[in-house]
This record gives structure tokens, C-alpha cells and sequence, in this order.
């Protein structure tokens, strides 16, 4: 043990100041987990976890007492949350499984902060400071953060039996803090043990799957879950490592449902089974979507059109799947590139009418006006979407005279 209460100081002064009014309150408790991780490592600070000896019922009434407002966020699990200035700060009850089926836990409430450390995955998620700054490490949490080392607490294939989302949980730890050859020990027992997955809600898959997509080192990850056969089991439609690790080595935006996209070798149905959301599914269709592609040898008119009716994020994502399809050489890659460039450097060209453009021009509620708004546009997408307003109720007139022509 010792102590750091330089680590304290080295969060905000708003947080630091809840903290000490949360203290007055628990005078036990403690930071846990993933901020003490990242207050080590001098990283930004997400979210603040606590935990505390004391009973949730004991919790909400102590912190009411003093003026706390507090919500029963997870009492099952002994989890409440306290509220001070806006910002919400989880406070747990030290707790140890009872039973666990790989999936959830039953718990009971303790006094013992080594047997809560125990239940956690890994060394350097199981540290804990007190409000003095000393740091408690019950398992060389420390030297693997500084080594690079990600190992589990105990036995790794208990651990995993436990709950198997801690197989992921690796990888994404694994990625942003580990360096050198991955712990041998969690390897083979991630191997054996990678048919739990199978378990797991797809929710609860595709959290921590995309995560992994975004974090560091993403291909040696992409690769490690490969080897040891986790990404067979998490994405039986099949993969294309390879197309995948592409992207990255070409440059790709940290863009979780591009490098998805990339990955998968059949994104529909691998967003049908992982419940991604609509707007999720939405966009992965987009990107996968074969046509229209922008070329290198379109016109800047042609570009406009294409950008007028689709994102340039879609566009530029098309661009970088249709480039790591294959292996390109350096000429071709400065070519997407610069492809890349022309796309995302267009002003994004507005349509200036709408229907009551229609209308204010003796236009006839109903049908007809969507049809004429249509026809204008199509006019205006096919002239490269430089005509203004006054240019496109030209053209309304125009169908409007035809229109009455034709009555």
C-alpha cells in the first residue's frame, strides 16, 4: 500500500470537492476500479466508481440524511447513485458471488475489500484509493499497469466460467493498456472457454465488440481474437480479417460501423443478429450499399449530385471499403485519397424549394404537389445542384403551365 493523493488532485476541482462531501458522509469508502486504472496512467477520466462497506439501504439513508439526492439504480447488485451538481457518482456495496452462471451473479454484502477485489476481472481494475490517497493493490495491479501486463484476478478460466463477457472485456483492455506478448495463462483459457460466449446476450456482445473496434491496436487485437477463435464464435456469418486490418493500415477513421463493415462478410444479417439499433443498421446498409460510388474520373457536377443525396461520411466510407477490398498499391491509395478529398472538400448543396414553394405559386394541396417538388429536384440534381430558388420555381411554373395545359 501507499499513498497517492496526488491522484485525487489530479481530478477536477468540481469532482474533487463531491468527493470530499461524499467522504464526510462514507468515510470508508473508496475509488475503485476503472478511474483509479486511469488515474495511474494520467488518462481522462470517464465516470467515478465507488464502493463503500456499508449496506445500500445504509447508503441511501446517510446520504439523504445530509442532503444528497440519491437514486436505487442497481439495489440488486447493492448500487446507488448519488447526484451532486448534475453529475452522478456510482456508490456499490462491497459484495462477493454467492452463484454465477456465466452470465449474472448472485451476491451478498461484505465488509472485506480484498474479498470484493477478488470478484473482479483483472490486476489492474481491482486497485482501490482511499480519501487519504493511499492506493490499495491486492494483486500487483500496479507493476502489470506499468508493464503492460493484463492479467486476470485468480485462475483466468474460473473467471471466465464466472461471466464470459470478460473474454471481450480482455481484448478491450488488452488493446488500450497491454504491450508485448499477451498473458499466455489468459490465452489458453480464452481459447478453451471461448463456446461461452455463446451465452451471452448479443447486446452485451456487440457493447464490447465496439468498443474493440474503436480502442488501440485494433489489428493486432482483430488478429488475437482470430487466433484464438473468439471472433468465429462472435461473428459465425463470417469475416474478412484481412479487409479489415486494411482499413487500419490505410488510415481509417476510428468509425465503429465502418471498421464493422469491414470486417463483416455479411453485414445485414450480422446487424440483424447483434440487435444493432435502427439508425445503426441504418448506416452500416449505407455504407455497404455497392452503388452509387463515387469515381475517380466523375465530374465535380456528378460529386455535387452524389453529395446532395447522401452524407459524406457514407460516400467517403464507401470509398475506403471499395479501396481495402483488395490489396492496393501506394499510387492507388493516394488516389482514393485524394477521391476522398474531393468528396468530403464539396459544399454540401441544399435544395432551395419545398413544397409550399408549390402552393404559394397556385399550386393545388394534395399529390400533386410532392410530384412537381420531385420533378424539380431531379431537374436540379441533373444540373449538378447549382440553380437557386428563383431558378427552380421557374421550373415550377413551367410544370404548373403544363399541368393546367394538359386539364
Amino acid at each position: 500500500m501507499g499513498a497517492h493523493k496526488t491522484l485525487i488532485n489530479r481530478l477536477e476541482q468540481s469532482r474533487q470537492a463531491a468527493l470530499a462531501h461524499l467522504w464526510q458522509v462514507l468515510p470508508a469508502m473508496r475509488l475503485v476500479g476503472g478511474c483509479v486504472r486511469d488515474l495511474l496512467t494520467d488518462r481522462p477520466i470517464a465516470d467515478i466508481d465507488l464502493a463503500t462497506p456499508e449496506p445500500p439501504g445504509q447508503v441511501m439513508e446517510c446520504l439523504r440524511a445530509h442532503g444528497v439526492h440519491v437514486v436505487a439504480t442497481g439495489l440488486q447488485h447493492g448500487t446507488v447513485t448519488a447526484v451532486l451538481d448534475g453529475a452522478p457518482y456510482e456508490i456499490t456495496t462491497l459484495r462477493c458471488d454467492m452463484e454465477t452462471d456465466g452470465r449474472h451473479a448472485v451476491v451478498s454484502w461484505t465488509q472485506d475489500w480484498r474479498t470484493d477485489a477478488l470478484r473482479r476481472d483483472f490486476t489492474i481494475n481491482a486497485m482501490s484509493v482511499d480519501r487519504a490517497g493511499v492506493l490499495y493493490d491486492y494483486f500487483g495491479g500496479q507493476a502489470d499497469l506499468a508493464a503492460g501486463r493484463v492479467r486476470f484476478v485468480g485462475q483466468p478460466a474460473l473467471r471466465i466460467k464466472e461471466d464470459a463477457l470478460r473474454i471481450l472485456r480482455f481484448f478491450r483492455f488488452y488493446g488500450r493498456y497491454g504491450s508485448g506478448a499477451p498473458d499466455p495463462q489468459a490465452v489458453q483459457a480464452i481459447t478453451c472457454g471461448v463456446a461461452m460466449l455463446d451465452g451471452l446476450s448479443v447486446e452485451r456482445i456487440w457493447m464490447e465488440l465496439r468498443r474493440i473496434l474503436v480502442g488501440s491496436n485494433v489489428a493486432a487485437i482483430m488478429r488475437l481474437m482470430d487466433s484464438t477463435g473468439v471472433l468465429a464464435r462472435i461473428l459465425p456469418e463470417g469475416y474478412t480479417l484481412e479487409r479489415c486490418v486494411r482499413l487500419l493500415d490505410y488510415g481509417a477513421p476510428a468509425h465503429a460501423l465502418l471498421r464493422l463493415a469491414g470486417l463483416s462478410a455479411h453485414t445485414a444479417a450480422v446487424a440483424r443478429r447483434l440487435k444493432l439499433s435502427r439508425a445503426e443498421t441504418g448506416q452500416i446498409a449505407a455504407l455497404s450499399r455497392p452503388a452509387p460510388l463515387p469515381d475517380m474520373t466523375m465530374s465535380e457536377t456528378m460529386l455535387r449530385r452524389l453529395v446532395a443525396e447522401e452524407p459524406q461520411e457514407v460516400l467517403a466510407g464507401r470509398i475506403w471499403l471499395h479501396q481495402t477490398a483488395q490489396p492496393r498499391t501506394p499510387e492507388e491509395n493516394a488516389a482514393f485519397a485524394q477521391l476522398r478529398g474531393r468528396v468530403c472538400g464539396i459544399t454540401v448543396p441544399v435544395f432551395p424549394i419545398a413544397g409550399r414553394d408549390v402552393l404559394a405559386m397556385g399550386g393545388q394541396a394534395g399529390p400533386e404537389v410532392g410530384r412537381i417538388v420531385c420533378l424539380v429536384r431531379q431537374w436540379w440534381l441533373e444540373g449538378g445542384c447549382y440553380a437557386d430558388a428563383q431558378a427552380c420555381r421557374t421550373q415550377i411554373a413551367r410544370y404548373l403551365r403544363t399541368k393546367a395545359a394538359q386539364s
